[in-house]
């Protein structure tokens, strides 16, 4: 799927003015449906798990999500475009 540069250009600005969890909380659950928000958080909880060496079969367990769905996380978190590093970093995590 391609996605025009300015449509991305975009939506990285309105990310970037989000100034509060607040404020993250109304665009968040504005502009992604209940399953989309849910995946996200899913996947953020599943890295912050892999960040912290925990085992993927426990994670599996832990959130009830397929050994595969782990496995790709790991993936991004290691050879991604850096974001998950940097902000698991940023949060100290």
């Amino acid at each position: 799927m391609s996605i025009p540069s300015n449509h991305l250009k975009d939506l990285y600005e309105l990310f970037a003015s989000v100034e509060n969890k607040s404020e993250a909380e109304k665009l968040l659950k504005d502009i992604l449906t209940p399953q989309e928000l849910a995946s996200v958080a899913e996947r953020w909880q599943l890295v912050q798990k892999l960040s912290a060496d925990e085992p993927q079969r426990k994670i599996s367990k832990d959130l009830n999500v397929s050994i595969s769905k782990i496995t790709r996380g790991s993936r991004m978190l290691k050879f991604g475009g850096g974001g998950f590093k940097y902000f698991l970093k940023k949060m100290g995590k």
